[in-house]
């Protein structure tokens, strides 16, 4: 199986962080630093990337630096406080320092773009706004390499929200759309309250593949999300 095709993901953005050490596997040193992707709203996502040392040689990634990252969207389970903690992060597989020319300003690009085939692990909640917005919040188990899975925080909108009301735990499902940074308040038992930011798929488009679909009409719903 081609584990890649699972999970892929493109950004453009500009670096906002230095670089700081994660961990080691092997002799082989990674680190984080925090990128800076801005939305078609103009409102802008902080992303960590997870990088090893081998793709930096030669490489400039100093803060203000604009690059090309292509990898994939990550989660890994760290204790914090004796509780577990769902960590993500995008490791990135290539980078390149992203050069800007006459044609790119003509053209659309792409700069934030996420692929995922997965399965849902839980029931989606489905939820409206005071103001009638649906949203529903779907967990996607997507395989990876050595029997690992990944485990990612999803959110659709409209469409897409009631149409996972309905789908049962265990489907496959393949969704497009953004990696998203979102700034909560978590109140501690103390009365304390502290910021944290979260990490989501905003989701475009899904679809169930072919070989679980009665139809293709059926079951593939589209929404454009800023």
């Amino acid at each position: 199986m081609n584990y890649s095709s699972n999970n892929h993901l493109i950004l453009l953005g500009k670096i906002v962080s230095e670089k700081t050490y994660s961990h080691e596997i092997y002799g082989e040193k990674f680190y984080i630093f925090n990128l800076e992707v801005i939305r078609l709203s103009s409102t802008t996502d902080i992303i960590p990337i997870t990088i090893s040392e081998r793709l930096l040689t030669d490489l400039d990634i100093s803060i203000g630096k604009e690059v090309k990252v292509e990898g994939q969207f990550r989660s890994y389970n760290s204790m914090d406080n004796g509780k577990n903690r769902l960590i993500l992060t995008v490791f990135a597989k290539e980078i390149e320092n992203a050069i800007k020319t006459d044609e790119d300003e003509d053209k659309e690009n792409i700069t934030n773009e996420v692929t995922l085939i997965g399965y849902i692990c839980k029931k989606p909640i489905y939820r409206q706004t005071p103001f009638g917005r649906e949203i529903a919040d779907v967990l996607l188990a997507v395989n990876r390499a050595y029997n690992k899975s990944d485990y990612i925080p999803c959110i659709a909108w409209g469409r897409n929200a009631r149409y996972c009301k309905n789908i049962d735990v265990g489907t496959e499902v393949k969704i497009t759309g953004r990696v998203q940074s979102r700034i909560y308040e978590k109140k501690h038992e103390d009365g304390s309250v502290e910021s944290k930011v979260a990490y989501e798929v905003s989701i475009a488009s899904m679809e169930v593949p072919e070989k679980e679909a009665d139809s293709e009409s059926d079951n593939e719903v589209k929404e454009e999300v800023i």
